[in-house]
């Protein structure tokens, strides 16, 4: 009869297994099932502030504190970290300088904000050296020209003290003046020259009283010329006297003629210039009708021109030019217009001369 293998041993209990030495591995050791299961770490809070923070109470000598794990952060670097003797939190991280922003530029390339491509800079560098160059240009074409910088008046003022021998006569009297509604209600008059006086000094030139007005000024030099209208009906002498004085002094005297209204005094009537074989040639003193005087600011010269009847008739009392061009006005000096013959020739001279002062004064480019 066959053999049977004997029956192997049954397991009494799980946990008392027997090795066999059939078994070519050795077994785990099996887990104590006393020991206890690990607990899950708290979850981290945010710690409250120092004020409400409870002193920490001293841990039990049995309570079991999990070692950290590999990878985990380090508790210390948190908000919720230990804090140090002293109430100050425990070590913190590590302090540094935040990196500067970056932008972007017109190809979407990141750059620094706060810095400037080489173009910008070379733009920059190019307005500040043209800005400096224009400035010091300017400031050397005003010292060769002699101006100070402050106002044109002061070099004007000096180059017109010697218009009356470096302008020719016919541009401060030209032969013929147009007058665009110089006349009465506003009609065009025309003038032509028919004498101009030798330039001389200022003895007998003017009634004493009016010399001794003008005395301050000194007298660098007398110019005068004598016009005629279109019917030949009417005279006017204009006159330029180029003073000797300063800015100041012309002003002076302005101011003072305009206070006390000097230009209207009829004791203080300019002379006329008579010249013989001219429609002129009766034009003396007992023939003066009407005048204007001009004390220039801006030039060392007075303006002035009276004018008459060409026909030699007297006048008994002369009006000034403003008061015989009022409307209304019923002088004959102002009903024959004489007022607008002195005044509108005078203008058209000063005029002249201001051309004159401003071309004298232009520098060559």
């Amino acid at each position: 009869m066959p053999r049977h293998p004997a029956p192997r041993p049954a397991v009494r209990h799980r946990d008392t297994l027997a090795e066999t030495p059939s078994e070519t591995t050795t077994r785990l050791r099996p887990i104590a099932a006393s020991a206890p299961a690990p607990a899950e770490p708290a979850p981290r809070t945010v710690a409250p502030p120092r004020s409400a923070m409870p002193p920490p109470r001293p841990a039990p000598d049995d309570a079991w504190t999990p070692a950290p794990r590999s990878g985990s952060p380090d508790p210390t670097l948190s908000w919720s970290g230990p804090m140090t003797p002293g109430g100050a939190f425990g070590p913190r991280r590590p302090a540094g300088s935040p990196g500067r922003p970056e932008g972007y530029d017109e190809q979407a390339r990141p750059r620094l904000l706060g810095q400037r491509n080489r173009s910008q800079i070379v733009a920059a560098a190019v307005c500040l050296v043209l800005g400096a160059g224009l400035i010091g240009g300017a400031v050397t074409g005003s010292w060769l020209a002699g101006d100070s910088g402050e106002t044109g008046a002061p070099s004007g003022f000096t180059a017109a003290k010697s218009l009356w021998h470096s302008v020719p006569v016919d541009q401060l009297f030209p032969p013929t003046v147009q007058g665009k509604g110089a006349g009465p209600g506003d009609a065009d008059r025309l003038w032509t020259r028919i004498a101009v006086a030798p330039d001389s000094g200022c003895e007998d030139a003017f009634d004493p009283l009016l010399r001794k007005l003008f005395a301050p000024l000194g007298c660098e030099r007398l110019l005068r010329a004598t016009y005629t209208d279109a019917t030949q009906s009417h005279v006017t002498t204009v006159g330029l006297l180029f003073t000797e004085a300063d800015a100041a002094g012309t002003a002076a005297l302005a101011d003072r003629v305009a206070k006390e209204r000097l230009d209207r005094r009829t004791d203080l009537v300019p002379l006329p210039y008579p010249a013989k074989g001219t429609a002129a040639a009766d034009f003396g003193a007992g023939q003066r009708a009407s005048w204007a005087i001009s004390v220039l600011t801006d030039a060392p010269v007075v303006v002035y021109a009276v004018s008459g009847w060409a026909d030699g008739r007297a006048v008994e009392t002369p009006q000034p030019a403003q008061d015989a061009m009022e409307s209304g006005a019923t002088s004959a000096p102002a009903q024959a217009g004489l007022g607008h013959e002195a005044r509108g020739l005078a203008d058209r001279v000063e005029r002249g001369l201001r051309k004159n002062v401003g071309t004298t004064t232009e520098q060559p480019s």
